[in-house]
C-alpha cells in the first residue's frame, strides 16, 4: 500500500512538471513578460513543496529501538518468615548434654559382678549406665551481669560422685552435679563470682567421659582429688594468658557441714593459676587447704595439684598431671602422691588415639582403704560415627604390689586386673543451632 501511494505522488509530480514545462514552452512562444514568469515559478515552488509534505506523512513512524540489557521489573516479595530454632528461642541460654552407656568385661570374672579401682564404670560382663547429664548455662557478660549453671547427672559415675553425701535427706540433690549462679563484677576487666556447687579445679580429667581422652577416668581421679565443692569462687583473668582463681568451700565432697564423713565448722580455702603462653602450652597449679576430718578443726588437709599441656603440633597433644595430699588423724600423719602421663593422637577429626600411663602411692592407705603402690595403663581407639555420636574402644590393665583386685570367687584377690570397655556417647548442645 505504502509503494502504490508513491507511485502516485511522483505521477502528480511528473504530470505538474510537464505541465508546467509545456505552459512555459507555449508561454515563451507568446514571449511572456517576466512577472508571469516568475509567478509561475512562484506557483511550481509552491506546489512541490505540498506534494514533500504529503509525501514525508505518508512514511510510517519508526519503532524506538529496544534498550540492551532491558530489566524487567518484578513485582517485590517479602521473605518467608524462618521457622524457630532451639537457640533461638531459649536466647543466651544454652542447653546440652549427653547420654553415655558402655558395655565392660573384666578377665578377673569377679563374682560380684564389680570391678576395682574403677567407679564410674564399675560393672563388667553386662551393659552399664555410665551417665546422663544435662546442663543449662547462661554466662555473665558486660551487658547483662548475671548468670547461672545448672547440671544434672544420672547413672552410675553420679552415684560415685555424691557417694560421699549422706543419702539420707539428700532427694533430689544425689543428681545435682553442679547449681550455681554467677555475677560479673565491674572489678578491673571484670571479676566472676560463683556460688554454690561446682566442681573441683583439680585434676586433669572431668568427670564427663567424653571431655577427657580416654574413656575411664584415671586412679588420681578417683582417690587424689575431691570430685567437688560446695562455697564461692572468684576468677580474675588479668589477660588471655594468666587468670587467677580462689576459693572459699565447705571441703571435700560435702554440700553440707552435717556431712558425717567430713562435717566441721571449719572452710577450705586454695586457689588456682592458669597460665597460657602460647596455644601449644598450658600450665595450672591448684592447691586447697582445710579441716577435712569429722569434728576436728585443727587438722588440715593440703592437696597440691599441677596440670602440664603441651601440644607440638596440630595432631599430637601430650599432658602430665602430678598430686600430692596429706592429712593428719590424730597425731598420725597420712599423705598419699602420684602421677598420670598422657598422649592423645588425632590424624583427623574422625579418629583418635589416646594412651595413660600412670602410678599411685597411697601410703597409708588413707585414700584407698589399703597401703599400696597402685599404677595402670590404658589404650584408647576413639571414632566419630555420625555427627555428635562417639564410640571408644579401650583396654586397661591395673596393678598393685597388693591383692586388692577381686578374682572370681576367691576370699583373697590378685595383684592385677585386665578390663576391656567400649563406649558409646550422644553429644548435643542447642549452641550448635544457634
Amino acid at each position: 500500500m505504502q509503494s502504490l501511494n508513491l507511485r502516485r505522488a511522483l505521477f502528480v509530480v511528473a504530470a505538474l512538471a510537464a505541465f508546467t514545462f509545456s505552459g512555459a514552452v507555449s508561454g515563451w512562444a507568446q514571449s511572456p513578460s517576466t512577472d508571469d514568469l516568475q509567478k509561475k515559478i512562484d506557483d511550481l515552488s509552491q506546489q512541490l513543496a505540498e506534494v514533500k509534505a504529503k509525501l514525508a506523512a505518508m512514511q510510517p513512524a519508526a519503532p524506538a529501538p529496544a534498550q540492551a540489557n532491558a530489566v524487567v521489573a518484578t513485582p517485590a516479595t517479602s521473605p518467608a518468615p524462618a521457622s524457630p530454632t532451639l537457640g533461638s528461642i531459649l536466647g543466651p541460654t544454652t542447653l546440652s548434654g549427653f547420654v553415655d552407656a558402655y558395655y565392660g568385661y573384666n578377665s578377673n570374672h569377679p563374682a560380684s559382678l564389680v570391678n576395682g579401682t574403677q567407679p564410674f564404670t564399675p560393672f563388667n560382663n553386662q551393659f552399664g549406665l555410665n551417665m546422663i547429664e544435662l546442663v543449662m548455662t547462661k554466662s555473665p557478660s558486660t551487658d547483662n551481669r548475671t548468670g547461672y549453671n545448672v547440671a544434672l547427672g544420672f547413672g552410675q559415675a553420679m552415684n560415685a560422685v555424691n557417694g560421699s553425701e549422706p543419702r539420707a535427706g539428700l532427694g533430689f540433690a544425689q543428681y545435682l552435679k553442679e547449681a550455681y549462679f554467677s555475677y560479673l563484677a565491674p572489678v578491673g576487666k571484670g571479676l566472676q563470682i560463683d556460688v554454690g556447687k561446682f566442681v573441683t579445679p583439680a585434676g586433669a580429667e572431668v568427670i564427663e567421659s567424653n571431655a577427657n581422652w580416654n574413656y575411664s577416668r584415671s586412679v588420681l581421679f578417683y582417690y587424689a582429688i575431691p570430685y567437688f565443692h560446695y562455697g564461692a569462687r572468684a576468677k580474675y583473668a588479668f589477660n588471655d594468658k594468666v587468670s587467677l582463681t580462689g576459693y572459699l568451700v565447705n571441703g571435700w565432697n560435702n554440700s553440707s557441714e552435717t556431712n558425717p564423713v567430713n562435717g566441721n565448722s571449719g572452710k577450705t580455702t586454695g586457689f588456682s593459676a592458669a597460665f597460657t603462653p602460647s596455644s601449644k602450652f598450658s600450665f595450672i597449679e591448684n592447691y586447697l587447704v582445710g579441716p577435712e576430718a569429722f569434728s576436728d578443726n585443727s587438722n588440715y588437709r593440703h592437696l597440691s595439684d599441677t596440670v602440664i599441656t603441651f601440644n607440638p603440633t596440630a595432631k599430637l597433644s601430650l599432658m602430665a598431671n602430678f598430686d600430692y595430699g596429706h592429712d593428719r588423724v590424730g597425731t598420725d600423719a597420712k599423705w598419699w602422691t602420684g602421677i598420670a602421663g598422657y598422649i592423645k593422637y588425632a590424624p583427623n577429626d574422625k579418629w583418635a588415639f589416646a594412651t595413660r600411663g600412670e602410678w599411685f602411692n597411697d601410703h597409708d592407705g588413707f585414700e584407698t582403704g589399703t597401703a599400696q603402690h597402685l599404677s595402670e595403663f590404658t589404650f584408647t581407639l576413639q571414632r566419630m560415627l555420625a555427627g555428635k555420636l562417639m564410640s571408644r574402644l579401650e583396654f586397661r590393665r591395673d596393678m598393685s604390689d597388693e591383692n586388692t583386685f577381686p578374682y572370681r570367687d576367691f576370699a583373697e584377690g590378685i595383684d592385677h586386673q585386665n578390663t576391656v570397655t567400649l563406649g558409646l556417647v550422644y553429644a548435643f548442645s542447642s549452641a550448635d543451632a544457634k
